[in-house]
């Protein structure tokens, strides 16, 4: 075929590894944006569980505290029970 111009004489041979953004700029920085981005997901899930979990001690910390008020107004307990408790619970 005299006259027809390849850009490459012979077929790329795939093979294990040998992808061709394998080894260069785009292959190590794609595996940094993916461990990125798994870093992030992991560090977004344990902050949320956490933010949850001290979120539902403030709500207990304040029931008790609306409970001692409560107690207060209801004369149960007097004025120095009333600090003293609650300098315990803040």
């Amino acid at each position: 075929m005299p006259g027809v111009v390849f850009a490459q004489e012979r077929p790329y041979d795939w093979g294990w590894g040998m992808h061709p953004m394998m080894w260069g700029t785009w292959g190590f920085g794609m595996m940094l944006m993916m461990i990125l981005f798994w870093g992030l997901l992991i560090v977004a899930v344990v902050t949320g569980i956490r933010w949850l979990s001290r979120e539902g001690q403030e709500r207990r910390s304040d029931s008790a505290l609306e409970i001692l008020r409560q107690r207060y107004a209801r004369g149960e307990i007097n004025k120095e029970e009333f600090e003293a408790n609650k300098r315990d619970l803040s």
